[in-house]
């Protein structure tokens, strides 16, 4: 079946492992982990990600025209199965601190703040196409996942 054949295709790509975060308009700061990141242009700097059609976050990603993106690092996995369960409160126990108005998770190697440059339907999500407005890095191995377990880029030696 093609639904199954494409599933097993796509679990053999490693993707970046991120949390996108925004804030409602009543302070309180939300997220989900997402793994469907990508940067797109560098001129004007932009990034896109991809969120559930039915995902609570993306109404508030279209309500607020803001989000944020905590490129998560190797040592963070659990932080990332936290973000991809379903439900309300995700940040409970969860350090982070405001940063341009959005939530960002300390200890993340990149950091992002993205205003919604557009909003484009695909399938069962939606790709949010985001002007960064900040950027900001520290050191560490970033997470992946890749044939649906959580790990980490390994540079290899090249031949010469």
């Amino acid at each position: 079946m093609l639904a199954e054949a494409f599933r097993e295709v796509m679990a053999g790509v490693a993707t970046p492992v991120s949390v996108i975060t925004a804030v409602s308009a009543d302070g309180v700061p939300h997220g989900t982990t997402v793994s469907a990141f990508a940067s797109l242009s560098m001129d004007p700097p932009m990034v896109l990600v991809s969120l559930d059609r039915g995902s609570d976050l993306l109404a508030l990603v279209r309500g607020t025209g803001r989000f944020g993106v905590n490129v998560l690092g190797s040592t963070q996995s659990a932080l990332a199965l936290s973000f991809a369960r379903k439900g309300p409160d995700k940040f409970a126990d969860v350090d982070w601190v405001p940063d341009s108005g959005l939530p960002r998770l300390p200890g993340a190697p990149g950091w992002l703040a993205c205003d919604v440059e557009s909003l484009v339907e695909g399938g069962d999500h939606v790709v949010a196409f985001g002007l960064v407005r900040a950027a900001a890095t520290v050191d560490g191995q970033p997470l992946t996942y890749h044939s649906r377990v959580f790990g980490t880029h390994a540079a290899l030696e090249v031949a010469p």
